[in-house]
This record gives structure tokens, sequence and C-alpha cells, in this order.
């Protein structure tokens, strides 16, 4: 049984433009990369202040420190582009400083044996090598219009403004206060007395912010010095100091060797329509195993569709899971991605997942830039002799899955946050566009399921019982509400174009998410 309401009805509106459309996680960040295209911008310049102002406005979530992968849809040459820019291990790790403690899984995101002191987990030692800033800035650098400076600005006047703590930001910062306070850096931004979660208070009009002037500067530094900037000079040698000085081992060579991979979409045809995801150590790979199983059945109607999503989502996981070498349960824990999604008045189109992995990374600040630390040695099996087993200098597989697709006259732009929710999420609201003819806002208000793993699925409990016993003959079944938290489903964000007209729309029970227009005057 549960307490919440039976009549409260959440939706989001839709308004369609022919101007562009940024759809984010935080609203503020959206209309930071609203504001470029309304200068001018591309697409790609969107994404740039999109991406810098959402690691101020989410810094739980994202953020230079962290990173991730993004799918580049070029409407003037038709192309397709992949940038991978996962976090690497760094070079000078040792697998022997993760020794396994033999107390079972762990208990965050993924469940791996659990390390002695969660070292991969927690603190200096589960800090990789950031990928953010070198992709977002081959990006820019490729096909960017305006000056990278300018596209840092909003971010950095968010910063020195601070994050303002409403109430939902109290509530991500009162969830992880006990392991903030570990750190004295984390403990002295969010928490009061380096004890209690800053909160909003009991009014209607909160006042309390973070300090983030140490972030601003560090900013400041990279809008005058470029996106290498954050890779070598001040800002490494700062970052690499802190973490090593917290027992870490990211070093300037990390940082300097650091370049983010830029290729081809993976293509996946399906039926009349094509999608392009991220080859490689993501889950773009498995998102073509699950439409692969999908493309010859008839999935028009919900009856049909949703035992069908489960019994697709369940094989290929299970095939990625065994690729990992991962044969547990998949714990229940909070995700800290976001994920954004723009197209331009042109059509260009970017798919942007960034992270920091788990909820406030490492739960570590380095001081001399004023950001929270990735924890992404978590994303690496601590067993060895496996193909996602740990080791120096190493890539991470990633559960990003940033989605760009077309059919017919229509295009769309896809992605989520939430771990290994991801897949779930982008496949079904893939085919509820291609399969079902929704338009973005039909799509984003659809109930989903979630197969990630588990013995079973996850079902939005609006689904109606002829569809979830349905889904019950392929399958165990547990029924939940979507709600603001936790998100029992992954959290997406997505952009559509028919024609020349474009909308956009995010997660409906996201307090922060929103789509932000381009006007057109």
């Amino acid at each position: 049984m549960t307490a919440l309401s039976n009549t409260q009805e959440v939706c989001k509106h839709v308004i369609e433009t022919p101007g562009g459309v940024v759809a984010a996680q935080n609203r503020l960040a959206a209309e930071a990369g609203a504001e470029a295209l309304r200068a001018g911008g591309d697409a790609v310049d969107a994404a740039v202040a999109t991406s810098f102002t959402i690691g101020v406005l989410e810094p739980w979530m994202s953020g230079p420190a962290g990173g991730g992968g993004a799918v580049h849809w070029r409407a003037d040459t038709g192309e397709a582009v992949a940038i991978n820019f996962g976090m690497r291990s760094p070079k000078g790790l040792n697998v022997a400083d993760y020794p396994l403690s033999g107390e079972g899984k762990a208990g965050d995101l993924f469940p791996w044996e659990r390390v002695v002191a969660d070292r991969n987990v927690e603190g200096a030692t589960a800090i990789a090598v950031p990928g953010t800033v070198d992709g977002i800035g081959q990006a820019h650098g490729r096909w960017g219009r305006m000056p990278w400076s300018d596209l840092l600005a909003p971010a950095i006047a968010h910063a020195r403004e601070g994050m303002l703590v409403d109430w939902y930001a109290a509530l991500l910062i009162a969830s992880t206060a006990r392991n903030l306070a570990k750190d004295a850096d984390a403990a002295a931004m969010f928490l009061d007395d380096g004890k209690w979660p800053k909160a909003s208070g009991w009014t209607a009009i909160p006042d309390n912010r973070l300090d983030q002037s140490a972030m601003a500067d560090m900013l400041d530094t990279l809008a005058k010095g470029g996106p290498r900037a954050f890779y070598a000079g001040d800002i490494a040698q700062g970052m690499a100091g802190d973490v090593q000085a917290k027992g870490g081992c990211l070093t300037t060579e990390d940082l300097a060797g650091y370049r983010a991979w830029m290729g081809r979409a993976q293509a996946v045809p399906y039926r009349d329509a094509l999608f392009h995801v991220m080859p490689g150590l993501t889950a773009g790979p498995t998102f073509a195993r699950v439409m692969g199983q999908l493309s010859d059945l008839d999935l028009s109607a919900p009856l049909q569709a949703y035992p069908a999503y489960a019994r697709a989502l369940s094989r290929a996981y299970a095939e990625r899971l065994g690729t990992m070498g991962d044969t547990g349960e998949v714990p229940e824990a909070p995700g800290c991605t976001t994920h954004f999604s723009i197209v331009d008045r042109a059509g260009n189109m970017v798919a942007h997942t960034q992270t920091l992995l788990s909820i406030f990374g490492s739960r570590v600040v380095s001081p001399s830039t004023g950001l929270l630390m990735n924890n992404g040695i978590m994303w690496f099996d601590p067993e060895q002799g496996k193909p996602n087993s740990l080791a120096p200098d190493k890539s991470c597989l990633m559960n990003v899955c940033p989605l760009v697709g077309s059919q017919g006259a229509r295009s769309f732009a896809i992605g989520a946050s939430g771990g290994r929710k991801i897949v779930s999420a982008v496949a079904q609201l893939a085919s509820f566009v291609t399969d079902r003819g929704m338009d973005i806002g039909e799509a984003f208000h659809a109930p989903r399921i979630d197969v990630s793993g588990g013995a079973g699925a996850i079902a939005d409990d609006s689904l109606p019982q002829e569809v979830l016993s349905a889904i019950a003959e392929v399958m165990p079944v547990q029924t939940t509400r979507r709600t603001v938290s936790p998100y029992a489903f992954a959290c997406p964000a997505g952009v559509l174009r028919d024609d020349a007209v474009n909308s956009g729309c995010t997660e409906i029970m996201s307090p922060w998410g929103d789509a932000a227009l381009e006007e057109i005057r």
C-alpha cells in the first residue's frame, strides 16, 4: 500500500516551434543552451553552454570532472558522429590497492564483489581520469560557431551566484549527507557545520546558496584557455594535487594524456527507421540487440508491445552482463547521470549524456577547482580475469545510450540518466515514436517498464491489468508508481523534429527538467 495521492496528475506541456529546442534535466541549464541558439549558435554551441551550466546547477549529477558520451547529427552532411568521453583509470592505479573484502556484493550501482573500505566506490581512490571537457571541446572545435569563452559565461555567472538550494536540492544533499561529511571540502560546500545537510528552510522562498566561487574561478580560467586548459596548467596541477593529497593516484600525466574518441556512430536499421547510437564500451550495442529482436514483431498495441519489450530487454541484458562478467542481482541505488537533447533550427541534433557515476560521485571535492570528482573506478569489476576487470590506464564500460533517429520526415534525439535503467527507457521511447507514431510529449508521458538485469520487470502501475498479466507470462513483474524520488525508471530528455517544426520534453516527474525554446521573431 502507498500513501501517494490517487487523484494527482502530473504532466508537462510540449510547445512546437520552428526555432531550436534544448531539453535538459535543469531548466536554467536548458535556458543557457537556448540563449546560445538565440545568439546564432549551432546545436553544438548550445550543448557546450548546457553542459557546463548543468555541471554548476546539478553538481551531484555531472560536471567537468566526469565523463560520458554523445551522438551528433549533422543535417547538412547527413552524418552521425559519436564522441566517447568516458573516464579512464589512472596509469598509476595498483589493483592490489582494491582487495576484495569477502563481505558479499557492494551496495551501490553495480553488484560487484565488495572492496575493502569501498575504496572503488567512495573517496579519492575511486577517482578516474575525467573526459567531459575534452569531449565537448572536440565537438566545439569541429562544429562550433560561437567563441568558447562566450559559451562558458552562463556557467560562470551561475557559479559566482551559487546554486540555490531549493527543496529538491536539499532532498538530494540530505540523501548523501553522511558520506559527504567524510570529506572536509565536500562538507564545506554542501553541509551546514560540516554535518547537517543544507536546507531550503520551511518558507516558500529559499535563500540558501552553495559557495561555488572556486568553481567559478576554474571555469573562468577554462574559458580563457580553451578546452585543453582543463588537462594542463593550473587546473590540472591543482586537481591532481588535490586528489593525491586525499589518497588518490590521479596525475597531471593522466590528464595531459587524455583524449576523447570521435568517430562514426553505430547505425541501427529498424523497420523504416534508422537509429544512431554510441559504439564500443557503451549501452549502444545493447540497444541495437534489443531493437533487433523487436523489428519483426507487431508492437502497435500495448498488449503485444510490453511483453515483447520485457523479453527483448531481458535477453539483451543477459548478453551484456555476461560480457561484463556480472551474474548478480541489481541493487537499487540513486543514479547521478544527466542527459540533454538539442535540435537547432537547421535540424542539427545533439544527444548528450554526462555523469559522475554515483550521486555526488566520489563524494570528494577538489578544493582548488571547486569540483565534485567522479567515482569512475566503480565502473570496473574489481574481480580479476573478466573483460571489464579493474586495471590501470583502461577505459570503462558505460551505461550511457544517447540516440539520434529518423523515420520519414521525422528525426529525434533521445537519451536518459538512470544507470542500468537507461537502455530500457531509450528502447521503449524509440519504439513509441517509430512503432506507434507518438510525438515527443505522448512518448514521454506513456508508461514504461524497466528490465535491467534483475530477475524480473518493474512496471508502471498505470498500465492496464491485462498488459501487466501479459508481462507476467514472460517474467515476474512488480508494479510501482512514477514519482519524483526515487526514480523507479530512467529520467529521459528528448527533442523531435517533424519537417521543420521542433519540440522537446523531459521526464514528467522531474521537478527541474524542462525544454527551453529559441524564440523566432
